[in-house]
């Protein structure tokens, strides 16, 4: 894991993306306007990109369950992995900002045990995981994110 991580100046998606408006919203305010999202909440992902060694912002609807944050690596139901999920499983050290709160933290897969525990959390907050399941033979894996402190 690279320990020179310059956090405060990740790569954010690509121009022209409804996620980097998102995003910028969402930093320009400190988190007031963003977290909220389509009613949902959403926070910003950071993580260590596995080829690049570069710090990656991805903002994604989260989920909370004993004390830690929770994300879905559903990529709307594509046959392959987000980006971000490949990221932080070579490199599980992560950043995240939830509204104004911003906190370094682990990354990783939830046990099976977990992820039946959580999936339900997070089709509540997003009914469309759901789908996502549905559309994919991949099992869409459940991201549990303990923050340090």
């Amino acid at each position: 894991m690279p320990t020179d991580i310059d956090w405060d100046h990740p790569t954010d998606p690509r121009p022209g993306s409804w996620q980097l408006d998102h995003l910028r919203e969402y930093v320009a305010s400190d988190g007031a306007v963003g977290q909220r999202w389509k009613g949902t909440q959403t926070l910003l992902l950071t993580t260590v990109g596995r080829v690049s060694g570069n710090p990656v912002r991805t903002p994604l609807i989260y989920g909370e369950a004993d004390g830690r944050y929770l994300l879905v690596a559903s990529k709307g139901g594509d046959e392959q992995h987000p980006l971000w999920y490949r990221n932080l499983t070579a490199h599980p050290e992560v950043r995240i900002q939830v509204g104004p709160k911003v906190m370094q933290g682990t990354a990783r897969t939830a046990t099976p045990e977990e992820r039946a525990a959580y999936w339900p959390v997070m089709v509540k907050n997003w009914p469309a995981y759901d789908e996502y399941q549905a559309k994919t033979d991949r099992e869409i894996p459940i991201v549990v994110i303990e923050p340090l402190a």
